[in-house]
């Protein structure tokens, strides 16, 4: 079994995240080959005091840039929406 931190790369705060943080929703950049269960117990490892209710993920595809006057695109990554229970200690990101 892989480590839960190299299953969970970093937190995501946005406008938007920081909006559904109020809901118990928080967002992840995960392993591209992670699973929800195996998301679900990483982020159960990382932060103790804390119960998942849910594992929603999605892949975010590549956009296409320009440098200079070439083009590339950056790479994709798979993103996970992790929901609460409402009982459960959350993480702070904010600071």
């Amino acid at each position: 079994m892989k480590d839960a931190r190299d299953i969970i790369k970093r937190p995501i705060v946005t406008e938007n995240t920081t909006e559904l943080m109020e809901s118990n929703v928080y967002t992840f950049e995960v392993d591209g080959h992670a699973n929800k269960i195996e998301i679900a117990q990483a982020v159960e490892t990382l932060f103790g005091g804390s119960k998942v209710a849910a594992v929603n993920t999605m892949w975010v595809p590549a956009k296409r840039k320009r440098y200079g006057k070439h083009y590339g695109f950056t790479s994709k990554w798979k993103k996970a929406y992790v929901k609460f229970t409402a009982e459960s200690e959350l993480p702070d990101f904010l600071g």
